[in-house]
C-alpha cells in the first residue's frame, strides 16, 4: 500500500469512514478500503491516495466531498430481479396471501427498498406487483427506497438503463416496462416509475420507523446485501429497528449470505427453496413448505382459493410442562408502585413493542383521557398499520386540543397513508394556521406535492422548511419527529433536492 505503510494509518481511516458514513470496513475489508479510497483520491483531485488520506484525517471535510467518499465506498452492483427466486417466492406465496388478507378492506400495501443501490430492486417490486394484482389500480401503494448513497439516487430516479442491468432477467421485462432511448439505453415506463419514491436515508444513523419519514407499518421490507457494511452492533440495531418498522405478520428480505437464525431471534423463519424469509411474529413457524414457487410472468391473480387449504407454515403448538413447585416464602421488601398504564404504553412504544402499547392504552382509557394517552394511542395504532382506528383517536385528540397543531398533522400522516393526499393537505395547512413553524408540516407539504409533480410548489415548502431548520440547534429534536433531529431533516432535504438535479 504505497505511501500507507502502517495498520495503524489504515485502523485511523477505518475509523474516520465509519465515523463519518456509517461504513464499516474491519481489516479484513481494507483491500475494499483502499480501492474506494483510490477512486475517492481521483474524483477529489489528490495526486495520491496517501495525500488523500492525510487530507481526511485532518482537515473536516464538507457533505459534498462526504458524498464522494461514500459513493466509492458502497458497491452499486445489481440488476433487475436480482435473487430471483426470492421474487418468485414473493409472488407465488407473499404478496397473494397480504392481498386475501386486505381486498375489500383497506386496500393498501407498503414495501421499503431499504438499500436501493440504482433503483433496480424497488422498480422489480414495482413491476411484480403489476404482474401478481390484477385490480392494482384500486389499491393505495406505496414502494419506499433509500440509499445512503447520493449517486446512486439521482441514477435511480432518472430510471433509465443499460444492457447490464437486465443481465439474468426474462425478455418480457425488458419489452413489457421499458421503453429504449436514443442512446441505445431503457427507460422504465412512467407508469411504474411513479410508483417508486427515492430518499436519502441512513440506517445506521437515522430514526425510523417514523411517519415523518414514512417508514412505519411496512409490510414487505427488502433490505439485501447491506449488513456487510456495518459491525455487529450496528447490524442489531438495524435488524431491531426494521423489525419496529414491520407490521405484524410482515416480511423481512435479505440476501441468502445474510440469512442466520442467529441474527434474527425476534423473527420466525419460513424456508423456502432456495430463500429464507423471517416474519414478525410472536408466534413460531415450523416445517418445510411442500410447494414451489410459480415462475414470474405466469398469470398469478392475488385472489382468494376456492377451496381453503393448511397453510404450509403451520404454528407450533406449544408442549405443556408441569409447574415447578413454589419457592419458600421469604419476607421481601416493600413492593413497588406499578407504573401508570400511560407509563407502561409510553415504555412498550419506545422498545417498538406497538400492540403492548396500544392494549395498556385501550385498557385503561377511561382513566387515562388525555392528551398524552390519545396521541401515544394514534401512534401506535398508526405503527401497526390500523389507520382507521389511528384516525378515530386523531379525531378524539383533535376534540380534546383544537388549537393543538400536533393532531392534525398526525391525522395527516394518518391518511396520507390510506391515500387520501388532498386531506392531508388541507390537515397539514390547518396545522400551521395553528403554528406557522412547524416544521414537519412544512416537510410533508414538500413531499406531497413533489409526489404530484408539483416542483415549484413543493421547492417553495421546502425552503421554507430549511429557514425554521436554520433558527434550530443542528441537535435539536423536533415536536413530533420522534426522534428526528433539525440538523438531520435539513439534510434529508437538502438531499433530496440534489437527487433532483442531473448527476
Amino acid at each position: 500500500m504505497p505511501g500507507l505503510v502502517s495498520d495503524a494509518r489504515w485502523s485511523q481511516l477505518s475509523e474516520f469512514v465509519a465515523e463519518t458514513t456509517g461504513l464499516h470496513f474491519p481489516r479484513e475489508r481494507w483491500a475494499d478500503l483502499q480501492r474506494g479510497l483510490e477512486a475517492a483520491a481521483r474524483e477529489l483531485r489528490f495526486e495520491d491516495l496517501a495525500t488523500c488520506a492525510e487530507w481526511l484525517l485532518s482537515t473536516p471535510a464538507n457533505k459534498a466531498q462526504l458524498q464522494v467518499l461514500a459513493s466509492h465506498l458502497t458497491v452499486g452492483e445489481t440488476y433487475f430481479l436480482r435473487e430471483k427466486k426470492t421474487f418468485e417466492v414473493l409472488a407465488s406465496r407473499v404478496l397473494p396471501e397480504l392481498v386475501r388478507s386486505r381486498r375489500g378492506r383497506e386496500q393498501r400495501l407498503r414495501l421499503w427498498s431499504a438499500g436501493c443501490c440504482t433503483g433496480e430492486e424497488p422498480y422489480s417490486l414495482a413491476m411484480l406487483l403489476h404482474q401478481v394484482i390484477p385490480d392494482l389500480s384500486d389499491w393505495h401503494v406505496t414502494i419506499l427506497a433509500t440509499d445512503i448513497n447520493a449517486r446512486f439516487l439521482r441514477k435511480a430516479v432518472a430510471g433509465s438503463y443499460g444492457q447490464w442491468s437486465f443481465r439474468d432477467t426474462p425478455a418480457w421485462l425488458k419489452e413489457r416496462y421499458f421503453n429504449q432511448t436514443a442512446d441505445g439505453g431503457y427507460a422504465i415506463v412512467p407508469e411504474v416509475k411513479k410508483m417508486v419514491t427515492f430518499e436519502y436515508l441512513n440506517l445506521v444513523e437515522d430514526t425510523y420507523p417514523s411517519l415523518a419519514t414514512d417508514t412505519n407499518a411496512m409490510d414487505v421490507i427488502f433490505c439485501r446485501n447491506v449488513m456487510m457494511y456495518f459491525t455487529p452492533a450496528q447490524v442489531r440495531k438495524v435488524i431491531r429497528n426494521l423489525h419496529h418498522a414491520l407490521v405484524e405478520g410482515g416480511w423481512l428480505v435479505v440476501s441468502p449470505s445474510e440469512a442466520s437464525h442467529a441474527l434474527f431471534p425476534q423473527f420466525a423463519a419460513a424456508n423456502h427453496p432456495g430463500v429464507i424469509l423471517y416474519q414478525k411474529s410472536d408466534m413460531k413457524l415450523h416445517g418445510k413448505q411442500a410447494w414451489m414457487p410459480a415462475p414470474l410472468g405466469a398469470a398469478a391473480e392475488c385472489v382468494a382459493p376456492a377451496v381453503e387449504t393448511p397453510s404450509p407454515w403451520s404454528l407450533q403448538v406449544p408442549v405443556a410442562v408441569p409447574a415447578e413447585p413454589p419457592p419458600p416464602l421469604k419476607k421481601s421488601a416493600p413492593a413497588e408502585t406499578p407504573p401508570t398504564p400511560l407509563a407502561a404504553a409510553q415504555s412498550h412504544y419506545q422498545e417498538g413493542r406497538y400492540a403492548e402499547a396500544a392494549d395498556a392504552l385501550l385498557a385503561s382509557i377511561d382513566g387515562q383521557a388525555s392528551e398524552p394517552a390519545f396521541s401515544l394511542l394514534a401512534h401506535s395504532l398508526a405503527n401497526l398499520g390500523r389507520l382507521d382506528d389511528a384516525l378515530r383517536w386523531c379525531e378524539r385528540w383533535i376534540a380534546a386540543d383544537k388549537l393543538n397543531p400536533a393532531p392534525y398533522y398526525l391525522c395527516a400522516m394518518v391518511v396520507l397513508e390510506q391515500g387520501a393526499a388532498d386531506q392531508a393537505k388541507a390537515s397539514l395547512q390547518r396545522s400551521l394556521y395553528l403554528q406557522p413553524d412547524f416544521v414537519l408540516a412544512h416537510f410533508a407539504l414538500g413531499n406531497i406535492a413533489r409526489g404530484s409533480g408539483k416542483s415549484e410548489e413543493s421547492r417553495r415548502h421546502f425552503t421554507n422548511a430549511l429557514h425554521l431548520l436554520g433558527r434550530c440547534q443542528p441537535h435539536e429534536i423536533l415536536p413530533e419527529a420522534e426522534g428526528l433531529t433539525a440538523g438531520r431533516l435539513a439534510e434529508i432535504i437538502t438531499s433530496m433536492s440534489e437527487m433532483e438535479t442531473t448527476p
